[in-house]
C-alpha cells in the first residue's frame, strides 16, 4: 500500500510588486535548504517537528533541520534563535501542538 500526503500552500498570491519595492525571495527547491523549526512548547508538537524533519530530509533533500523550542507559547522566542535562524536558515516554520 502506498500513502500520499497532499501539502497545501498557505501563501496569498503575490500582488504586483512596483519598481520602489524589492521582490521577496521564494524557494525554488528545498534540495539543499536548511529548514528552522520554532517549537511553540504546546504538547505533541514536538512530534509533528520531528516527523516533518525526516520527511523533509528524505523526500525533499533537506541539508539540515534546526529546532528550537520556546519556554511557553505565549512569549516569543528569544532574540539569539532569531538571530540564529536569520543568519542558518532558508526557511522557519513555526506551529502549535494539542
Amino acid at each position: 500500500m502506498t500513502a500520499s500526503v497532499i501539502l497545501y500552500d498557505p501563501t496569498a498570491p503575490r500582488a504586483a510588486v512596483g519598481k520602489a519595492a524589492p521582490a521577496k525571495p521564494t524557494l525554488e527547491g528545498l534540495s539543499g535548504k536548511v529548514v528552522g523549526f520554532i517549537d511553540n512548547a504546546k504538547p505533541n508538537f514536538n512530534l509533528l517537528v520531528d516527523d516533518l524533519a525526516e520527511f523533509l530530509t528524505t523526500k525533499y533533500g533537506v541539508a539540515r533541520v534546526i529546532k528550537r523550542r520556546k519556554r511557553a507559547a505565549s512569549v516569543p522566542a528569544p532574540d539569539d534563535v532569531y538571530r540564529e535562524f536569520t543568519e542558518q536558515c532558508d526557511l522557519v516554520i513555526t506551529g502549535s501542538g494539542d
